[in-house]
């Protein structure tokens, strides 16, 4: 047994030099010893028994109660990633782009009507760009990107291996935003934060959700994240270099013109990143250059274009909608809840204490708490910036998707937070692991959600294709799948179809007829050879007018009608034809 007096040996990094009959590795100041770490080993002793007393001192008992913190020293310990650590990097973040991969893969449904207007428009715009046929669809007027950049790659892409090998490149676009994500979160941080924050935006709705679906949103994400990568990279260097990524964040506005509600953020990023290296005047002045680049070639292409009213009508000036705010804010916060919150804690962690590595003591030489937090704001605070817009205006159109863009930007804080919840050598690793499955839960069910909304064609399609000859005249809901569809088989084309959006009729006495008008107008005089309605759980104005025309004027009959079920309800197709017309069924 011990007593009070018995002396007391504390190991401190190796194993302290006691006596010969000590065990191997604890006794040897030249070997490292087990209990290498941030703690201290305290050990009680008893002086050796003998005539003589004998050097040193021989080991009780080692008990948990005797482990103490003490300091480590920084031999052994590397602030800078090695080989190994950069490819087990690497090894997890291939595993995360697999994950995110796979997840996209297993939605599935046929064409949304705003993939099958793209892809169209593009072959049109090829035909228009290459061909000389005229621009008859006057898609530069209301698309919310330029019809000559994103349509005209899915066209050319479709024409290769169809839909499935455009919602395939937006898989690769997404793709190559986690990645790109990753790369300028390690080098604002380290390989631990860059790896949660790939990890949390790979399996978010909205990532999911894009990552198989063929619009303008995949490659704009990713024009983003590559200019904020070009930036973060660049800020040390000379002054001119942000030129540099001018031109990518000047592609994503032309891709998608809401992108350019994200360039005060890749400025902000820019001037952060230099401030550490030049200080402030040189940090403004890089910003300043990137301003004035993009600037100048957004204004290029505005001068050389007609893409101003588009501008105005979908994105600056759009129409005020009459979604609740109560509910638009629910469904953002369901949407970006996970990452939002794990960034605001991120930023208020790294705000109180710099320190994101597992080294020990050395110099302190990182940012000041003034510079963590800007930047903490600037990113966390971009996630708001298109829930904002929207909930003023109070439509929910597309907003499930929108969200992303912000996610992408607060995702390196929220790896912060998620690190900082982990701790030092995975100390709590079931931290991470709630935040993972729940995230995860959340993606998997919502994008899966969002992806059956709405109704699956498949068999519409074949019916329709019975019945629509080449030069008729439809008038449908929806229209722009089945112009996408029927067209590859040559029996119509995109002018020979009337939406339930927009009509203007020319009526037997020369007036012309808009709205409601119109389309009674129109379907009293038998204009129309066919009409397919969409008819769900919830039809609305223009629907069920068109539906109580079609049954009163006398001049069609109901073909056919094919019944569906969405995520969100059930519903059926009603086809119904011209008796003027001669069908074949």
């Amino acid at each position: 047994m011990t007593t009070a007096e018995d002396p007391v040996v504390a190991f401190t990094g190796h194993a302290a030099e006691t006596s010969a009959t000590s065990p191997a590795g604890l006794g040897d100041p030249a070997r490292p010893g087990p209990y290498d770490s941030e703690s201290t080993l305290r050990l009680r002793v008893l002086p050796a028994r003998g005539p003589e007393p004998a050097p040193g001192y021989t080991i009780d008992e080692i008990t948990r109660a005797d482990w103490v913190p003490g300091a480590v020293p920084d031999r052994g310990w590397s602030a800078e990633p090695g080989p190994r650590r950069t490819w087990v990097s690497r090894a997890l973040l291939a595993c995360l782009l697999l994950v995110q991969a796979v997840l996209s893969l297993r939605l599935h449904n046929t064409a949304f009507e705003d993939e099958a207007l793209y892809v169209y428009a593009g072959h049109a715009m090829i035909d228009h760009l290459f061909h000389g046929v005229p621009d008859y669809g006057g898609f530069s007027a209301y698309f919310s990107g330029s019809p000559a950049l994103y349509p005209v790659l899915a066209a050319w892409v479709d024409s290769l291996g169809g839909l499935t090998a455009v919602r395939l490149m937006s898989l690769a676009f997404m793709l190559g935003t986690t990645g790109l994500l990753y790369s300028f979160t390690r080098m604002v941080f380290n390989e631990r934060t860059a790896l949660c924050a790939a990890g949390v935006f790979a399996v978010c709705q909205s990532t999911l959700f894009l990552g198989y679906f063929a619009t303008y949103d995949a490659p704009a994400i990713l024009l983003l994240a590559l200019s904020a990568w070009i930036l973060v990279r660049i800020a040390p260097g000379h002054w001119a270099l942000p030129l540099a990524a001018a031109p990518v964040a000047a592609l994503a506005v032309g891709v998608k013109y809401a992108s350019a509600l994200f360039l005060p953020t890749l400025a902000a990023v820019l001037v952060l990143a230099a401030y550490r290296r030049h200080g402030g005047r040189q940090a403004l002045l890089r910003g300043a250059v990137l301003t004035a680049g993009v600037a100048v070639l957004l204004g290029i292409g505005l001068a050389t274009t007609d893409y101003l009213q588009a501008i105005r009508s979908t994105t600056t000036d759009r129409a005020h909608g009459s979604t609740s705010i109560t509910t638009m804010a629910w469904d953002c916060f369901r949407w970006g809840g996970v990452i939002f919150v794990l960034a605001c804690l991120g930023t208020g962690l790294y705000t109180r204490r710099d320190r994101l590595g597992e080294v020990p003591g050395g110099p302190r030489t990182g940012p000041g708490p003034g510079w963590r937090l800007a930047l903490g704001v600037v990113l966390t605070g971009t996630a708001l910036l298109a829930p904002a817009y929207q909930i003023h205006l109070q439509t929910s159109v597309s907003l499930h998707k929108h969200v992303g863009y912000g996610l992408l930007f607060a995702a390196p804080m929220a790896g912060v937070g998620v690190s900082r919840l982990m701790g030092a050598h995975f100390r709590f690793p079931q931290a991470a692991i709630a935040v993972g499955v729940l995230a995860l839960t959340l993606g998997m069910s919502q994008s899966a959600l969002n992806y059956g909304v709405w109704p699956d064609t498949t068999y519409l399609m074949p019916e329709l294709a019975k019945s629509v000859r080449p030069g008729q005249k439809w008038l449908g809901q929806p229209h722009e799948a089945p112009v996408y569809y029927l067209s590859r088989e040559g029996l119509t084309d995109y002018t020979l179809w009337t939406s339930i959006y927009y009509i203007d009729y020319t009526g037997r006495r020369g007036r012309h007829l808009m709205g409601p008008d119109g389309y009674r107008a129109a379907i009293d005089d038998g204009w129309f050879d066919g009409v397919v309605l969409d008819w769900s759980d919830q039809p609305g104005d223009v629907q069920t007018l068109i539906r109580g025309e079609m049954r009163t004027s006398g001049r069609y009959r109901l073909a056919s009608a094919l019944t569906y079920r969405t995520s969100v309800g059930t519903g059926h197709f009603e086809i119904w034809l011209s008796l003027r017309s001669a069908h074949t069924r």
